[in-house]
């Protein structure tokens, strides 16, 4: 359980800091000359949209990981940790591409979607950037979902609980960090090697679900 709780904190932690789930938030609420509550607010219906669609589609991957972990226990011991070390392994070979594609979008985007098209109205703003968000869930969490029903729907929840607690928290923290001028954060290291970052976490916590058991 430990181990489903760590791996589902450290992959949230990652995902949530990415900076195009929080700086164009920032963006967006010095553009519109929002207050710090109204931008907060967006926060977390925007945060709250993108992990409602994880989360969704996390509990239908775990119930196939039941499924097969109730019939094929042995094999799923190996088979779920092969996937996390499959994905990080391609998410390092995407992070490689990149580098040799390497392009500055300047754009304010959140899932995908622009953010800074003139008169649009508060709502309209706040529909669009949750339809974004809840289009594009995290599909590092999603795999996770199935190493978690190793142990069934303890396992399913944990994941739940900890990355909408983790996603929308940081995202909070970071994008107020972000109106109060703070946000020297370092963010273009994580912006253009996020792939990196979240590979090496895939891998490591394949390798580890593969030689410690629950």
């Amino acid at each position: 359980m430990w181990q489903i709780f760590v791996g589902s904190l450290l992959l949230s932690l990652v995902h949530a800091a990415i900076p195009n789930h929080w700086i164009p938030l920032v963006a967006l609420g010095k553009t519109e000359k929002w207050t710090m509550k109204e931008t907060l607010s967006a926060t977390v219906i925007t945060g709250f949209a993108h992990t409602l669609s994880t989360v969704i589609i996390g509990i239908l991957v775990g119930l196939i990981g039941i499924k097969l972990s109730t019939s094929y226990s042995a094999v799923m011991r190996y088979v779920a940790p092969s996937i996390l070390t499959g994905l990080g392994l391609i998410y390092l070979i995407l992070d490689l591409r990149d580098r040799n594609h390497h392009h500055h979008d300047h754009h304010a985007k959140v899932g995908g979607a622009n953010i800074n098209k003139p008169g649009k109205s508060t709502i309209g703003i706040l529909v669009s950037l949750s339809i974004a968000m809840f289009l594009t869930p995290c599909v590092e969490i999603e795999t996770y979902y199935f190493q978690a029903a190793r142990i069934g729907w303890k396992g399913i929840f944990i994941v739940s609980a900890v990355y909408t607690i983790i996603t929308v928290s940081l995202m909070l923290l970071l994008v107020y960090a972000g109106l109060k001028g703070s946000s020297k954060i370092r963010s273009h290291t994580l912006e253009h090697h996020e792939k990196l970052f979240t590979g090496a976490v895939l891998i490591a916590l394949g390798i580890l679900a593969i030689f410690v058991s629950f």
